[in-house]
């Protein structure tokens, strides 16, 4: 069985290296991916998708090791 790995705000701020309001900015964007859930914390995303967004739209966060 796969395990659902899932990000909130915080995590996909961190991912990419941004302020909480770019954070905002991206993720209320056309091109980002819609969240799998809206809890009353916030937002939830898949890491799968948020991870497929930085490869295609910031593709200067990858990680050169990997």
């Amino acid at each position: 069985m796969r395990k659902l790995r899932l990000v909130a705000s915080q995590e996909v701020q961190d991912m990419l290296g941004v302020s909480r309001t770019r954070a905002y900015q991206i993720t209320n964007s056309k091109t980002f991916p819609d969240p799998v859930a809206v809890l009353s914390v916030g937002r939830i995303w898949l890491t799968d998708d948020v991870e497929r967004w930085i490869r295609d739209h910031r593709p200067d966060l990858q990680d050169s090791s990997k």
